[in-house]
């Protein structure tokens, strides 16, 4: 088990912004917050996410690049999938929208966007 992720972001208010209409949707709470950061969490495991300094921030993040290619988070069914996407819409970067809900793979229901730094997500059911 993960016990936790931490992200760095090149925008910490905006990313906020992001992850708490997310999270919302996932059932994820607010774990902690301070000056250049806060976190979320669902049971024992939590993401936190902290403002890059300024020396960093030029560099950017690509998911094609050595490093993480993106987050996937479970929920029951397709339908929740489903729900997602709908609340998400015009929200967040829709990624692969021509295969959906099967951009993953036929056996696969999905839904992938990116968050504000270009980080791709997943939201993948986990019954069919």
């Amino acid at each position: 088990m993960i016990h936790h992720l931490e992200i760095y972001v090149k925008d910490l208010k905006r990313t906020r912004l992001f992850y708490e209409r997310l999270f919302a949707l996932l059932d994820y709470e607010l774990y902690q917050e301070w000056e250049k950061g806060f976190s979320y969490r669902k049971h024992e495991t939590y993401l936190v996410f902290v403002q890059v300094e300024k020396a960093y921030e030029s560099a950017g993040y690509h998911r094609k690049q050595i490093g993480l290619n993106h987050l996937a988070f479970g929920v029951t069914t397709p339908h929740d999938v489903d729900c997602i996407r709908q609340a998400l819409s015009g929200f967040v970067d829709e990624l692969y929208a021509d295969a959906y809900p099967h951009a993953g793979g036929q056996d696969v229901y999905t839904y992938f966007f990116e968050d504000p730094d270009r980080i791709k997500l997943e939201v993948v059911a986990l019954e069919s």
